[in-house]
């Protein structure tokens, strides 16, 4: 048996934090994490294992000790997040896994078990985190660790099956009142050089998603035909076409004043380079907006659910309102339904109407046979 000594593993260039071990035993090539960025601990797990080969009581280790949580999201991110998802959830994941890091750095992939992910449930809730947010965390390691199993083969199990989190979603939809939306509009100008006000003012009249708003370009918009071509990322991978929005009188008023001046790379909505604006720097100037307005909170995903919202209040049907934001199906439109009710109720008050005339009618044959009388 012949110990080869610690090394640290690169990626992308970079090296990872936890030290490796590298050694040959049983006629074979083994590469091991210690589980540990420091040195002289990684030292110790190196000298324990070269003791159990020289007395013949070292077995083969389960692979998910050769793998660990920084590998995971590093992985995860790279090869599937970045990939797969729009850019504003890429840098979501991004932001979700520094606080996953505070708790499994540095752990292998079978020390992540269901009781290590109860005591992160638990240490978030105490620091105040709201259940939703520990609830999209989790859910971010859930999914790395299921493509962890079924793809890369690096464990047998996902810890997180027949887990009972009782971590509640929220489904609470927010939508923008008509004195929000002013105040909003307000409070939000000479924001993002004067165009924060724009970028709000058209979400709400078609409802695109962050990533398309701020990937938009002049190539998709046809002024005179008064549409807008799109298509999401999310949904580009299901083989689904791009939709064409039609736009009202007020986007098109909105966009001939903005084509007065363009962006070199044919931007919408631009830095001052020219580049797209990020996501980041979208959030916190809509977030800074949202305080000056003094209005409840409100995230910038909430201005398409004002879209639909409307729509909805407005007696559109939800095959259209599904159609114009693009989802995969009608079921996913399903949550604005009870929004619906309301559009229908001059439908009903008509009754009311033909209800009074036929009691009018029924009292004064009253009053004409009581006179009689």
């Amino acid at each position: 048996m012949k110990i080869k000594g610690l090394f640290r593993r690169k990626r992308h260039g970079k090296e990872s934090e936890t030290w490796w071990m590298r050694f040959s035993a049983n006629g074979k090539q083994h590469k091991v994490s210690t589980g540990t960025s420091d040195r002289r601990l990684a030292e110790k797990v190196l000298n324990k294992v070269k003791t159990q080969v020289a007395e013949g009581k070292w077995l083969d280790v389960n692979i998910a000790k050769q793998h660990n949580f920084d590998e995971l999201m590093e992985r995860y991110l790279d090869e599937h997040s970045k990939i797969n998802k729009a850019v504003s959830t890429h840098e979501k994941d991004l932001y979700m896994k520094e606080h996953l890091k505070t708790f499994f750095e540095g752990k292998t992939l079978d020390q992540i078990d269901s009781d290590a992910i109860l005591l992160y449930k638990n240490k978030r809730l105490r620091e105040g985190a709201a259940q939703n947010t520990v609830l999209n965390e989790l859910g971010m390691l859930r999914n790395a660790l299921n493509i962890a199993r079924h793809v890369w083969k690096w464990i047998k199990e996902n810890p997180f099956s027949g887990l009972t989190l009782n971590l509640q979603a929220n489904d609470v939809d927010r939508w923008l009142t008509k004195e929000e939306e002013e105040k909003l509009l307000e409070a939000a100008q000479g924001k993002l050089n004067g165009q924060l006000p724009d970028i709000i003012l058209l979400d709400l009249h078609t409802g695109l998603s962050q990533e398309e708003i701020l990937k938009l370009k002049w190539s998709q918009i046809d002024l005179s035909r008064k549409t807008l071509t799109t298509v999401r990322k999310k949904t580009k991978k299901k083989s689904r076409p791009a939709r064409t929005i039609p736009l009202n009188a007020t986007v098109v008023e909105c966009l001939k004043r903005l084509a007065k001046v363009q962006s070199i790379l044919g931007y919408v909505f631009f830095n001052e380079d020219g580049s797209p604006i990020g996501a980041n720097r979208l959030k916190k100037a809509f977030k800074s907006a949202v305080k000056t307005a003094k209005i409840a909170y409100c995230r910038f995903h909430d201005l398409r659910h004002s879209f639909a919202t409307r729509l909805v209040q407005k007696g559109v049907d939800l095959y259209k309102v599904s159609t114009l934001l693009g989802h995969s199906s009608i079921e996913v439109t399903q949550r604005y339904a009870h929004h619906w009710s309301e559009s229908l109720r001059d439908g009903v008050d008509i009754l009311d109407y033909q209800e009074t005339k036929v009691l009018e009618k029924t009292e004064k044959k009253r009053k004409r046979k009581t006179k009689s009388a």
